[in-house]
């Protein structure tokens, strides 16, 4: 995983179409893995496995190259969350209920759900294992797993979500005990953390900070509150351009930023925090808190590890341009689970969709892929209830933003537009 990859991503959609520039690619001749055709019931010309943000957007597309009938989607979850919104659920700008529809809802008509949980994967024979021993076969296979949460390993979580005064955006189990340690916030120390792994949202972890910090400024607590960053990162930001406007808004605020320290243990009896420092191995501080956000360590799903699909780490190995799996023609990527050297965001997966869409097609006609995936990302990063800077960049790190505006700058208008014009979008376009 690349830096940028670990950095700066959050999970946010583009604004506007999401169309990405052509472009040509030279590849080896291939030949695909096909199938001998089983019965409908446990074969599809095109399987797709996951049913978050990648899953459903691209087994929409999917059904207009092959018919509803010829797709699958194997997802065990009933729900469907709009994540990107929690970093304002936690704040307390909006309601959970806002970010969850049924997952029978969001998928395409006509497509299958298979309501099951994958357990191995046969890229060889061109087929599935899912619970209970049943086998799935496929002509293309579409891997859009997403990413593992691992709370477990931070000693003393998840049990210590059982306390108050501790929180994590990242699950719909504790993004709303954020909300309710913002509010009962007295006085001392509100730390919020990175961990020591790519993650999915990497700007979530200070979206919350600026805005807690906000609503203490707004209930007269600012004074009583040390507000503190504790990242395992070297850097604020891995975009120059914005990881500069950033530091101006720590400084002008009072928030201590403590660089290279990942959260290892919680004893959340006495609300204390502590970190490693990762340029001391084994030496590690005890911090009181008063508030505590966490960002817990991420993976691959267990599914992926070791399977035959993936790299070493265990994140689907696939062309950075294509999105065309390195060894299988007939498997592709997208999103959260890849190996893609970007940022792990449901914008990435806008972006993404639009070049797999070609990918597939070509691959299909026995033709070569030409459609490249440029990296593009973005993330409106929150700085407060009714601000955002939105940064928008690539696979270099290089800004490639929509507006002819400063993007850096704090404005009310991308404020709005995260709040409010992107889940429209996500809903009613991406999905679709």
């Amino acid at each position: 995983m690349s830096a940028i990859g670990v950095v700066s991503s959050c999970s946010c959609l583009r604004p506007g179409v999401w169309l990405l520039k052509p472009g040509m690619q030279k590849m080896s001749s291939f030949g695909l893995h096909t199938a001998a055709r089983c019965a409908a019931k446990d074969y599809y010309e095109v399987l797709v496995l996951g049913g978050g943000t990648g899953g459903i957007t691209m087994s929409a597309r999917m059904k207009r190259k092959v018919g509803a009938g010829n797709v699958a989607v194997v997802e065990p979850s009933k729900t469907h969350y709009y994540q990107p919104l929690w970093t304002l659920v936690g704040g307390g700008a909006k309601q959970l209920a806002t970010s969850a529809r049924p997952t029978g809802s969001v998928m395409p008509k006509g497509v299958e759900w298979i309501k099951s949980r994958v357990t191995a994967l046969d890229p060889d024979k061109n087929c599935v294992w899912l619970e209970n021993d049943t086998k799935i076969s496929y002509k293309y296979l579409i891997i859009a797993l997403g990413i593992s949460l691992h709370y477990e390993k931070i000693k003393g979580l998840p049990e210590g979500f059982q306390h108050p005064k501790i929180g994590s955006n990242y699950s719909v189990h504790t993004v709303e005990k954020t909300w309710k340690a913002l509010q009962d916030f007295k006085e001392g120390n509100a730390i919020f953390t990175f961990p020591n792994t790519p993650v999915k949202c990497a700007g979530a972890p200070q979206k919350i900070m600026y805005l807690s910090e906000a609503y203490w400024r707004k209930t007269g607590k600012r004074s009583k509150a040390n507000v503190m960053f504790n990242t395992s990162l070297g850097v604020i930001f891995g975009v120059k351009k914005y990881a500069d406007a950033l530091l101006e808004i720590i400084k002008e605020r009072n928030i201590a930023v403590n660089y290279r320290r990942n959260l290892v243990e919680v004893r959340a009896d006495k609300q204390e925090a502590v970190f490693e420092n990762l340029d001391k191995p084994g030496v590690t501080e005890v911090h009181q808190y008063e508030m505590l956000h966490v960002t817990p360590p991420m993976g691959p799903p267990d599914v992926l590890i070791n399977s035959p699909v993936s790299d070493a780490i265990g994140w689907v190995d696939v062309d950075k341009e294509t999105l065309q799996h390195k060894k299988y023609p007939n498997v592709f990527g997208i999103g959260d689970c890849t190996n893609l050297p970007t940022s792990k965001t449901a914008a990435a997966v806008a972006a993404q969709s639009g070049v797999l869409d070609k990918t597939i097609s070509l691959v299909m006609k026995n033709q070569l892929p030409t459609k490249k995936y440029d990296g593009y990302t973005s993330c409106p990063l929150v700085t407060g209830y009714n601000k955002v800077i939105l940064a928008e960049f690539d696979y270099d790190a290089q800004p490639l933003e929509t507006f002819p505006i400063d993007q850096s700058k704090e404005r009310v208008t991308m404020y709005h537009m995260k709040a409010d014009m992107m889940p429209l979008l996500y809903w009613n376009a991406l999905l679709k």
